[in-house]
């Protein structure tokens, strides 16, 4: 039997759109990605896309945020001035679709974080 090959982000969002039997222009009418960036993606020549395509993508397919984030190397590396804009978009998607109820909540809880840190 021949050796599996490796799971790597492409291999991921290929599996999840097929799976969906979705081809690359759904992907774009639904999410607005370009399908040659997503192409580009799926084939391992963009390695490490944005966090927030990542979100987009992990909602269409139904897929696991942080396992996109990781299988993309972004959880590893300081936090320089990208990555706090990325993960700030990202912030910023998620809030979309929320209730006002729930977006309240949501910011009491970063309230809440930031207090935390600044107290310890």
């Amino acid at each position: 039997m021949p050796p599996m090959p490796p799971i790597t982000l492409g291999s991921t969002l290929k599996q999840a759109r097929t799976g969906k039997a979705l081809s690359l222009r759904d992907v774009e009418r639904r999410t607005g990605i370009k399908s040659g960036h997503l192409s580009q993606i799926e084939t391992g020549v963009i390695a490490k896309p944005d966090m927030a395509i990542l979100w987009e993508l992990a909602l269409l397919y139904d897929l696991r945020f942080p396992e996109l984030i990781r299988l993309a190397g972004h959880g590893s590396g300081g936090e320089g001035a990208d990555r706090v804009r990325q993960r700030t978009t990202v912030a910023l998607r998620a809030l979309d679709g929320l209730s006002p109820g729930e977006h309240a909540e949501a910011l009491a809880f970063i309230a809440d974080l930031k207090a935390r840190r600044e107290d310890g």
